[in-house]
């Protein structure tokens, strides 16, 4: 017997996908959602998740009905995001820029924010200007993922001053190359390579589909470019790299952060934090639905430089 799901309390309170999705609104907003909802076992409209048309239609559809995103593509093969949950990342950002900032979530344009490794999709930029008026630096090694996000903003009036994309010419570096001397960001984000190979990735893949209730598939889960997916260590590598590069650039930005996937993953990260001798750093669960994930932040900055930051 079937338990109807309840609401996704398990959200960011200020998250607009605590409820469930509203398909008569999605499907005006994008008709092309219209083929794939249908009913699931629970009598619910719902689309299948494992279908990668049905979950970029429906990205699209909540970019445009929740944040008022006028047009978002991604090539066949770039990584689709899961909406909320990227959502939930940058509403537990905004958090924490209170907590430096008297309590207050800072707004606007003048605050400036990092994205490594920004995608195709430019999906944080996009929701994170819509939702608090930020700007963005998004940069990433691939010249076409970043090809895909400029139409991405440049197809959104207002975006194109707002978001600045750049290319990390040297795959092995994060910061370096990108974080000009004039910068100064409040926050730099990055959602990493959670694999060490592709064949870590596709074993990954198959258990996504099992749980799915789906036999097999032969490509990779809702998409992704290798580069996307996994890189020399995985997470935990790429993480712990970012936590050394971060001391160089410590004056340019308040908080650093990255998403982390894998639990195991975590001590490596705070023996990196520890190493690189931060001031601060916290790890902040997020959930959505049975996917646990969380968050690592950390700052150079003590209590009383933090909220100089933004005077």
């Amino acid at each position: 017997m079937h338990v109807k799901p309840a609401e996704k309390t398990d959200l960011h309170p200020r998250s607009k996908h605590r409820g469930r999705y509203d398909f008569k609104q999605l499907i005006a907003a994008n008709p092309e959602l219209s083929p794939f909802v249908g009913l699931n076992d629970y009598q619910v409209e719902s689309i299948d998740f494992s279908n990668p048309l049905a979950v970029k239609a429906l990205n699209y559809a909540i970019l445009k009905q929740a944040y008022g995103i006028a047009w978002w593509d991604i090539p066949p093969q770039f990584l689709c995001p899961p909406i909320p949950g990227r959502a939930d990342y940058l509403h537990y950002l905004a958090d924490l820029l209170a907590d430096s900032n008297g309590g207050e979530i800072p707004r606007g344009a003048k605050v400036k924010v990092l994205d490594i490794g920004v995608g195709a999709n430019c999906i944080y930029p996009l929701i994170g200007h819509s939702e608090y008026g930020w700007s963005f630096v998004g940069s990433d090694i691939d010249s076409i993922a970043l090809a895909c996000a400029q139409v991405n903003v440049d197809a959104n009036a207002g975006y194109t001053k707002a978001i600045t994309l750049r290319l990390q010419k040297d795959s092995s570096a994060i910061f370096q190359g990108i974080v000009k001397t004039k910068d100064r960001f409040a926050l730099s984000l990055c959602n990493p390579p959670f694999h060490a190979s592709l064949a870590e990735a596709r074993s990954g893949t198959q258990q996504k589909w099992k749980n799915l209730g789906k036999s097999q598939n032969a490509g990779l889960n809702f998409g992704g470019q290798s580069n996307e997916l996994c890189c020399e260590g995985g997470e935990e590598g790429f993480i712990t790299r970012m936590v050394a590069e971060s001391i160089a650039v410590q004056d340019q930005c308040l908080w650093f952060s990255s998403l982390v996937s894998k639990s195991a993953t975590l001590p490596a990260i705070k023996h990196a934090l520890k190493q690189a001798r931060v001031a601060t750093s916290r790890t902040i669960e997020m959930a959505q639905g049975q996917k646990i994930s969380r968050l690592v932040a950390w700052t150079f900055k003590d209590k009383a430089e933090q909220q100089d930051w933004f005077n």
